[in-house]
Protein backbone atom coordinates (compact mmCIF):
# COMPACT_ATOMS: atom_id res chain seq x y z
CA UNK A 1 0.00 0.00 0.00
CA UNK A 2 1.37 3.46 -0.79
CA UNK A 3 0.22 6.44 1.15
CA UNK A 4 0.49 9.88 0.40
CA UNK A 5 2.17 13.00 1.72
CA UNK A 6 -1.15 14.48 1.64
CA UNK A 7 -1.63 11.28 3.75
CA UNK A 8 0.54 12.56 5.78
CA UNK A 9 0.05 15.82 6.30
CA UNK A 10 -3.68 15.29 7.14
CA UNK A 11 -2.43 12.92 9.82
CA UNK A 12 0.21 15.37 11.10
CA UNK A 13 -2.95 18.02 11.37
CA UNK A 14 -5.24 15.44 13.15
CA UNK A 15 -1.59 14.75 15.60
CA UNK A 16 -2.18 18.81 15.89
CA UNK A 17 1.83 18.25 14.60
CA UNK A 18 4.16 20.50 12.59
CA UNK A 19 6.46 18.47 10.37
CA UNK A 20 8.79 20.28 8.04
CA UNK A 21 9.60 18.07 4.22
CA UNK A 22 12.11 15.90 5.63
CA UNK A 23 10.28 14.96 8.18
CA UNK A 24 7.03 14.26 6.22
CA UNK A 25 8.74 12.17 3.98
CA UNK A 26 10.17 10.17 6.83
CA UNK A 27 6.92 9.84 8.11
CA UNK A 28 5.48 8.77 4.85
CA UNK A 29 8.19 6.02 4.61
CA UNK A 30 7.98 4.38 7.96
CA UNK A 31 3.61 4.85 7.55
CA UNK A 32 3.90 3.09 4.19
CA UNK A 33 6.03 -0.06 5.70
CA UNK A 34 3.80 -0.14 8.46
CA UNK A 35 0.93 -0.90 6.42
CA UNK A 36 3.15 -3.08 4.01
CA UNK A 37 3.81 -4.66 6.91
CA UNK A 38 -0.02 -5.27 8.09
CA UNK A 39 -0.57 -6.24 4.83
CA UNK A 40 1.68 -9.18 4.72
CA UNK A 41 -0.03 -10.08 8.37
CA UNK A 42 -3.38 -10.44 6.76
CA UNK A 43 -2.24 -12.66 4.25
CA UNK A 44 -1.71 -14.85 7.49
CA UNK A 45 -4.08 -17.88 8.08
CA UNK A 46 -5.22 -17.66 11.30
CA UNK A 47 -8.12 -19.65 11.34
CA UNK A 48 -6.82 -22.70 13.27
CA UNK A 49 -4.52 -20.66 16.22
CA UNK A 50 -6.15 -20.20 19.31
CA UNK A 51 -6.44 -16.94 20.99
CA UNK A 52 -3.76 -16.87 23.65
CA UNK A 53 -5.94 -14.43 25.96
CA UNK A 54 -9.04 -12.45 25.92
CA UNK A 55 -10.33 -9.80 28.16
CA UNK A 56 -13.87 -10.29 27.10
CA UNK A 57 -14.06 -13.74 28.31
CA UNK A 58 -15.56 -15.01 31.92
CA UNK A 59 -12.70 -14.61 34.72
CA UNK A 60 -11.85 -17.90 35.60
CA UNK A 61 -10.56 -19.30 39.33
CA UNK A 62 -7.35 -17.81 38.68
CA UNK A 63 -8.17 -14.24 37.62
CA UNK A 64 -6.17 -11.66 38.98
CA UNK A 65 -9.65 -8.87 39.01
CA UNK A 66 -10.74 -7.65 41.82
CA UNK A 67 -14.57 -6.66 42.27
CA UNK A 68 -14.46 -2.06 42.22
CA UNK A 69 -15.65 -0.55 45.36
CA UNK A 70 -15.26 2.08 47.91
CA UNK A 71 -12.41 1.88 50.57
CA UNK A 72 -13.90 4.22 53.07
CA UNK A 73 -10.85 4.80 55.20
CA UNK A 74 -9.07 5.78 51.68
CA UNK A 75 -11.57 8.47 50.94
CA UNK A 76 -10.20 12.13 50.95
CA UNK A 77 -12.60 15.00 51.16
CA UNK A 78 -13.15 16.97 48.61
CA UNK A 79 -11.39 20.17 50.45
CA UNK A 80 -8.50 18.42 51.50
CA UNK A 81 -7.53 17.27 47.76
CA UNK A 82 -7.77 20.47 46.72
CA UNK A 83 -5.50 22.20 49.37
CA UNK A 84 -2.54 21.87 47.13
CA UNK A 85 -4.00 22.48 43.65
CA UNK A 86 -2.57 25.49 42.20
CA UNK A 87 -6.00 26.69 41.18
CA UNK A 88 -9.32 25.56 41.92
CA UNK A 89 -12.91 26.55 41.88
CA UNK A 90 -16.29 24.96 42.75
CA UNK A 91 -14.92 22.00 43.95
CA UNK A 92 -12.60 20.99 41.06
CA UNK A 93 -9.27 21.19 39.70
CA UNK A 94 -8.40 23.90 36.99
CA UNK A 95 -5.73 23.23 34.65
CA UNK A 96 -4.49 25.00 31.99
CA UNK A 97 -6.01 24.19 28.15
CA UNK A 98 -3.15 21.39 26.52
CA UNK A 99 -5.93 21.63 23.47
CA UNK A 100 -6.06 24.90 21.40
CA UNK A 101 -6.81 24.93 17.21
Amino acid sequence: MKITLDQVRYVADLANLSLNEAELARMQHDMDEILTHMDKLAELDTATVEPMAQVLYQAGATATLREDREIPERLVPNAEALVNSKTSGQGYFKVPRVIER
